[in-house]
């Protein structure tokens, strides 16, 4: 990915970083909402839940829904492919860490143990 490019995962971590954000999608991870009933969970202005869902949406977390005057939003749970697959490469390489420093003191360990019986 070219330096120039929005990273995807960039834009859903900067869109999680915000705690609101992180209640709205739990709030609709199972049941669709509209935003007056995503606004009335909150002690904010309907502006200010509209801005954070404009965001979720934005970082494809968030699907959109049409009913007569109403938008309903529900959580896209593939919107969190991208960070799935970062923290799973970053626990591959820390468990690779791990095994190999582990690895290493046994080795130490052995050869320190030989020296003493040999």
């Amino acid at each position: 990915m070219g330096l120039t490019e929005p990273d995807p995962t960039d834009e859903v971590l900067r869109a999680l970083a915000e705690p609101r954000r992180r209640t709205i999608l739990r709030l609709v991870a199972h049941d669709e909402l509209s935003a007056g009933e995503i606004a009335a969970t909150f002690e904010v202005s309907r502006t200010a839940i509209s801005q954070h869902v404009t965001v979720l949406k934005n970082a494809g977390l968030l699907t959109e829904r049409r009913a007569g005057t109403r938008r309903l939003y529900r959580a896209r749970p593939e919107g969190l492919a991208g960070i799935r697959a970062f923290l799973d490469e970053m626990w591959a390489g820390a468990l690779d860490n791990a095994r190999r420093l582990a690895e290493a003191e046994r080795g130490l360990s052995d050869d320190v143990e030989a020296e003493r019986t040999g």
